[in-house]
């Protein structure tokens, strides 16, 4: 039975995106090289090749992003060290593209990426770890020196 079915969601989402994205930067690659233009004498092979290796770097990232999303699926617990980073990188980078995309593309694709976003941070924040309390005593009553845990003597006043 699937627990918490968000992490398996964030993974298709972000493999999906990776797949998508890696696809349109080589189609744009393919598309600067057909036309053959420069931009403000830029060389046009560069600009494809650019967007080429763009596309596959981000991709490469993003499917990164969905095998942590993977991994916090299967093993049942939250993100930590390497992964846990990876995955606020990406929750930044969906920020930072849903603003950018808002004004560039359109709503429906600023809904896509705030939507991305979302799931990445429930993710993040479903998996945290109950914080336990400050005034807590340790396992058997014992401090940290093996000691018992005694209250402070009561204040006397002169």
């Amino acid at each position: 039975m699937i627990r918490r079915p968000v992490a398996w969601v964030v993974a298709v989402v972000l493999l999906a995106e990776a797949f998508g994205l890696a696809a349109l930067n080589w189609f744009l690659g393919v598309v600067v090289d057909r036309q053959d233009m420069s931009l403000a004498g830029l060389d046009p092979h560069m600009m494809s090749v650019s967007s080429k290796i763009g596309g596959i770097v981000f991709g490469l990232y993003f499917a990164l992003c969905s095998l942590v999303a993977l991994l916090v699926a299967l093993r049942d617990r939250p993100p930590a060290g390497f992964g846990r980073v990876l995955l606020i990188s990406a929750a930044v980078v969906h920020g930072l593209l849903g603003a950018f995309t808002w004004g560039l593309v359109g709503w429906p694709a600023f809904l896509f990426m705030v939507l991305v976003l979302a799931l990445i941070v429930l993710l993040l924040m479903t998996y945290d770890p109950p914080a336990e309390p400050a005034d807590a005593a340790p396992e058997g009553g014992k401090g940290g020196d093996g000691s018992p845990v005694i209250s402070p003597p009561a204040p006397t006043t002169p």
